[in-house]
């Protein structure tokens, strides 16, 4: 990264500049990371194609852009760059800053200002499947282990924050002992997002927030008939949600328990794509909570639309240290 230091005492506007924050202004000169960088090395840094994110700026240009060209504005590619760097890093708002050409608090805002554009998407991107959709989706389902009528799986993960502060940040401490937002999410048998539910405090348990969420309204006013969701032992039972036999003993319950744990590995294995492909997720996230919330709900459409677009999974980025990198499930 280039940084021009800019001092000219006959410029009334740099002295004001001095006067005021006792420094002269810095003008960054940015790299062209997307004509610069070759395909491998950009979907490492981005972790995104070239033509995923050219599909997605297309879509959140228009409010990424300035209405005029003063002040060294950042141009929407860059803005876009700089959200999508800062979801494949570890949470460091410096780093995305420097690869960028950036100041920490640009890179900050603009973090946020992608986030809630991108978050805009969730309504064509995550979704349930429709009335025409739901034979396919159980016979998806079926081609796994042989169960019969389902359409979703469902558990929780959680992510790292910092303390929130506030009069009782110890509602965010998990049961494993940091603080966290513990999101729910449901999915099909092709690893894609079909409901996410990030609002609750790590220490929530799993029935709670089924209990409280959308997805169980619309289940129980009867809008995907003869349909199930699978979870774990944690949820209730009910008449569309299954869970495992805590002691199964005839070979019928072990052959259910058996088929049940297959088909519901499909949503461990989407959040582990998920927190793969934006490692922001797995090692937590330094920004004011509101934020956080929608960066889960963007990163959830970013995923969505890698896994339409048929995206392989990146490989873990190159700035994690060793022993990040050799733990699994950090948290």
């Amino acid at each position: 990264m280039d940084v021009v230091e800019e001092f000219f005492i006959e410029d009334d506007l740099d002295i004001l500049d001095i006067v005021e924050f006792g420094f002269p202004r810095k003008v960054y000169t940015r790299k062209n990371h997307f004509e610069e960088m070759d395909n491998l090395t950009f979907f490492k840094r981005f972790r995104l194609t070239k033509d995923t994110v050219l599909q997605l700026l297309e879509l959140i240009e228009m409010d990424l852009e300035y209405n005029n060209n003063l002040n060294n504005n950042v141009a929407p590619i860059d803005q876009l760059l700089a959200a999508l760097r800062f979801y494949a890093s570890a949470g460091h708002l410096s780093t995305v800053a420097d690869f960028i050409g950036m100041d920490i608090s640009t890179a900050s805002r603009l973090v946020a200002k992608v986030t809630h554009a991108i978050g805009r998407l969730y309504p064509e991107f995550v979704k349930m499947p429709g009335p025409n959709e739901l034979i396919q989706a159980q016979r998806e389902f079926y081609r796994l282990s042989s169960f019969p009528r389902v359409i979703g799986c469902v558990d929780g993960t959680h992510v790292k924050i910092q303390s929130p502060g506030g009069e009782d940040p110890e509602v965010f401490r998990n049961r494993k002992g940091y603080f966290s937002i513990n999101v729910q999410g449901t999915c099909d048998a092709n690893l894609k997002l079909l409901d996410v539910v990030a609002r609750w405090p790590g220490s929530t348990n799993d029935s709670t927030i089924f209990n409280n969420s959308r997805l169980r309204r619309r289940f129980e006013n009867n809008e995907f008939p003869n349909c199930l969701l699978l979870g774990d032992s944690g949820y209730v039972v009910r008449n569309y949600f299954l869970t495992p036999l805590l002691n199964p003993l005839a070979r019928g319950e072990r052959l259910y328990n058996e088929a049940h744990i297959r088909t519901r590995n499909v949503i461990e294995r989407c959040f582990g794509v998920w927190k793969r492909r934006f490692p922001v997720l797995a090692y937590g996230m330094r920004l004011k909570l509101n934020t956080v919330l929608h960066v889960i709900v963007a990163t959830a459409v970013l995923h969505n639309l890698a896994n339409q677009m048929n995206e392989e999974e990146p490989p873990l980025p190159d700035d994690l240290n060793h022993e990040e990198k050799r733990c699994k499930r950090p948290f």
